[in-house]
């Protein structure tokens, strides 16, 4: 079983979601792994990975707008503020999402679904670069 891994940084754009999966993608094709699994992982606290909708640009909306919600940034409900206001929401939605994916490969490319796509969830109101590394094992 064969392993390989890179690092790629992303700078994201502030409170938005960014597409990550033709770059996951590279690296998957670049590893020369046929079949495997690909690990996805997120080193921050304060951004997360999601595998959703990449059609519809209604569905990240609809997402951005419910964790608004479940999650304000009203600047009273939180203790954590060293970074400023948005700074404990960020945390509380990166826990309520994930910082790994894992997806298999086949034929040397990701078997994501027609519909899915790899975003990095950027939770802070500032532009960030983000570091995720890509470890692919197999064969």
């Amino acid at each position: 079983m064969a392993h390989y891994q890179q690092l790629i940084k992303i700078q994201t754009t502030g409170k938005s979601l960014s597409k990550i999966t033709s770059k996951v993608q590279s690296i998957v094709a670049d590893s020369g792994i046929n079949t495997g699994l690909c690990t996805i992982f997120l080193r921050h606290t304060s951004a997360s990975l999601l595998i959703q909708e990449n059609a519809d640009p209604d569905v990240l909306k609809d997402l951005s707008n419910f964790f608004a919600k479940l999650v304000p940034e009203d600047g009273k409900s939180y203790i954590h503020d060293a970074e400023g206001p948005d700074d404990m929401p960020a945390h509380i939605r990166t826990a309520l999402t994930k910082t790994s994916e894992q997806i298999p490969i086949a034929y040397g490319k990701l078997l994501l679904g027609t519909w899915q796509g790899i975003y990095i969830w950027e939770h802070r109101h500032h532009s960030h670069y983000r570091e995720i590394v890509v470890h692919i094992t197999g064969d």
